[in-house]
């Protein structure tokens, strides 16, 4: 098992994190020069950055022959796994499942039940976020959104329409992906109930809407919210 301070020292440089986003976001293989002319890095410097993060196992590195002749170049590819700290080990996975089972067990009012709770759970903690600003811009909002989803790969687009502004916005790192595979709908739905209560506790009319979904064959998460010119 690798220490959580290797893996934290790792990530700690921002050109070393910003390529691995990037890697995962893109979800294909680079080579160093790829690497090297996105970031406008010297390949040694790149080579660098790809070696630190395939020691943790978060990127791995294969021999590709390239078809002319010569020794087979080394590309790069962001696992699937990802990376789970933990100070000690817990077995927060296990209590997921856990609970996964019960919800299974008892059935929809269960999991109408849970969904109630994820969306609590979201609501409260965008107000504790924005708790000292008493009133806040649209820009503001968003920076708000942005510093809650952070850690689960969140980008972000934003495009005018004529009843205000449509915000899309993506997740590439998904913090359960690990149950995706078994409790996939279960998953999902609370999952999307949280992030419906945390955009209700900015804008108290939205049109929340999911575009995309990875259960369905999709490489992330897409969601669509509308904000009418009001609220904004």
């Amino acid at each position: 098992m690798i220490h959580p301070l290797k893996i934290t020292s790792t990530l700690a440089d921002e050109t070393r994190y910003q390529i691995y986003e990037y890697m995962l976001q893109q979800k294909k293989s680079f080579t160093v020069q790829a690497i090297a002319e996105q970031f406008g890095i010297h390949p040694n410097v790149a080579r660098l950055h790809l070696t630190k993060l395939s020691e943790i196992n978060i990127i791995s590195a294969v021999f590709v022959k390239s078809g002319k002749g010569g020794r087979p170049g080394r590309e790069y590819k962001a696992t699937e796994e990802g990376i789970e700290l933990s100070f000690p080990k817990k077995e927060q996975s296990r209590l997921i499942n856990w609970a996964l089972q019960l919800i299974e067990e008892i059935g929809p009012d269960a999991l109408h039940t849970a969904q109630k709770i994820s969306y609590n759970d979201g609501f409260e903690q965008m107000q504790k976020l924005v708790a000292s600003r008493k009133e806040l811009t649209f820009n503001e909002k968003l920076n708000s959104i942005t510093a809650a989803a952070s850690m689960i790969g969140y980008i972000q687009q934003i495009e005018e329409i004529n009843e205000g502004k449509k915000i899309i916005f993506s997740i590439y790192n998904c913090p359960f992906k690990n149950q995706l595979s078994t409790d996939n709908e279960i998953i999902c739905t609370l999952h999307e109930s949280f992030l419906k209560g945390q955009i209700d506790a900015l804008f108290t009319q939205n049109e929340f809407i999911q575009v995309e979904s990875m259960i369905h064959d999709c490489t992330y998460c897409n969601y669509k919210i509308e904000i009418a010119k009001d609220y904004l």
